[in-house]
């Protein structure tokens, strides 16, 4: 009899686990990326500091890998499945950034030793966040040593800089701002990046890399590199840096087995949308029927507003004269509800303001207001508790004067996210044919509920505001809390009923 009770309360008790609980996200399609740059994060040990100086915006400020540790649980309560790093390679001069390599194969000492990054990244996996680690292979710094080693003399590429961006040689084989281009098409070098990305995977055990400067750089190399580091580990992920508007251009990159992009087209077009009052969120949904048209797996797409190497969505917002945080959430939720893979770009969750590079790289302030924090924290919860969010299909359902409504549907559920981007309060009638007669829709961020009335759902935003609704059955009898209500007591009674009466026949 007691085993009987115990199995019988189990099975109940899994009656009130949400879904999203048992769920276990095993694709990056799934994920949610937290992008850092190591040196502007956190610090977590000022003896690494050295010539640190926080009053110099070129200069290193004393982020390091023990700060990103200290630092992985309020990633993680934020809602962040994966963290991306800037360069970790030891650098040059003021390569705070990490982008002016001198040394492919030692960790930058202003970050920490390699041990403390292999800790960051086992406590970074224990909390289930994996580890993207930016990986350059198109050049060097300014001043390394192979330029003036008489052996390598023919690693690098002749010094010229690029005249003509339309000329893919160009873009290919002269120097990017200055920096020794690197010669991949020489079988020596190609083999040293080679085996120096293999060999960072073995050490570490990083989970992708997200690779810089990607169209500088042979699509025949890319091939290869996809190709030898999924040798080492099948599921290691790349995300590829192409910096253009042309998504035809971008696309022909996925070819070469790199699985996923940095969005720029739709970076271009989300960030002046939601940067500014009055304007609509539809011409995004024209964005990724572009993708879909020209990508094998446009859901795997990297969506950002903004990033490093651009000005600060807040500076956008400000420049328009608009108040950040309400641009921020705004921008947001369209980013989290969206086909793509989230990224953003630290101290987005505080409305960090920057202007070009690199005033965009500004230390992280942990002492600001919470409330964008928590906001993030519940889109984060609502994407990875719906599978229509990262798996489902997109279709605008009313898009005018500001307020814009987008359905997305997954083996049959309906998510729908409305954002009214207006000076006034706004609705939208939607028929319930686009929906359901018979369900009602139930608002995940502020708990607004819309039912169906004379065949119409009726959609009402403040100003400025937006909603995530999820299609739901009306509300009705919780038989699985009624039936746990009265029969865990019955049970519980039966119980000792039958103890007592075992208790009689002993006596």
């Amino acid at each position: 009899m007691k085993k009987i009770t115990m199995l019988v309360l189990a099975v109940l008790l899994l009656a009130f686990i949400p879904d999203e609980a048992l769920a276990k996200t095993d694709d990056w399609q799934g994920e949610r990326i937290y992008f850092l740059m190591v040196d502007r994060f956190a610090n977590g040990d000022p003896a690494n500091d050295l010539d640190a100086d926080r009053d110099d915006p070129s200069a290193y400020h004393g982020g390091d890998f023990k700060g990103i540790t200290k630092r992985l649980d309020y990633i993680k309560e934020m809602g962040f499945t994966a963290i991306w790093l800037t360069p970790i390679f030891e650098n040059e001069g003021k390569g705070y950034h990490g982008y002016w390599i001198s040394d492919f194969r030692k960790a930058e000492e202003h970050f920490g030793t390699m041990e403390e990054f292999k800790t960051l990244v086992k406590e970074a996996h224990k909390r289930d966040i994996k580890v993207l680690l930016d990986f350059v292979v198109n050049h060097t710094g300014y001043q390394h040593e192979w330029l003036t080693d008489p052996d390598k003399k023919d690693w690098f590429h002749e010094e010229q800089e690029i005249t003509n961006w339309e000329d893919q040689k160009q873009l290919e084989d002269n120097w990017l701002y200055g920096l020794p281009d690197l010669d991949q098409e020489n079988a020596e070098v190609r083999k040293y990046l080679l085996d120096t990305a293999k060999w960072w995977i073995t050490e570490t055990d990083i989970d992708g890399y997200r690779l810089d400067t990607v169209r500088h750089v042979p699509k025949d190399f890319w091939t290869e590199f996809s190709k030898e580091v999924k040798s080492v580990k099948k599921d290691f992920f790349l995300l590829g840096e192409v910096w253009s508007e042309d998504p035809a251009y971008l696309a022909e990159y996925e070819k070469t087995g790199i699985d996923s992009f940095v969005d720029y087209p739709f970076y271009e077009e989300a960030s002046e949308i939601f940067s500014k009052l009055g304007t609509s969120a539809g011409p995004l949904v024209d964005v990724w029927k572009r993708n879909e048209h020209y990508y094998d797996s446009p859901h795997l797409l990297g969506t950002f507003l903004d990033n490093h190497d651009n000005i600060r969505f807040t500076r956008k917002a400000l420049i328009n004269q608009e108040p950040p945080g309400t641009r921020w959430k705004l921008g947001l939720t369209y980013l989290f509800t969206a086909p793509g893979i989230p990224i953003l770009y630290y101290g987005s969750e505080i409305a960090l303001d920057g202007a070009e590079d690199p005033d965009n790289r500004r230390m992280m302030d942990f002492r600001a207001d919470e409330e964008l924090i928590q906001y993030i924290g519940k889109l984060n919860k609502i994407r990875s508790a719906e599978p229509a969010l990262t798996k489902g299909k997109m279709e605008k359902l009313y898009d005018r004067n500001g307020l814009t409504v987008l359905k997305r549907t997954y083996k049959g559920e309906t998510l729908v996210t409305a954002i009214n981007n207006s000076d006034q309060t706004a609705e939208a009638i939607i028929p319930a044919a686009e929906l359901a007669d018979d369900k009602v829709l139930t608002g995940l961020l502020a708990g607004e509920e819309a039912k169906n009335k004379n065949g119409e759902f009726e959609l009402v935003l403040n100003r400025e505001s937006a909603e995530v609704y999820k299609l739901n059955e009306p509300a009705g009898p919780h038989w699985g809390l009624i039936s746990a209500t009265i029969g865990v007591p019955v049970l519980f009674i039966g119980y000792l009923y039958a103890a007592g009466r075992r208790r009689k026949k002993v006596s």
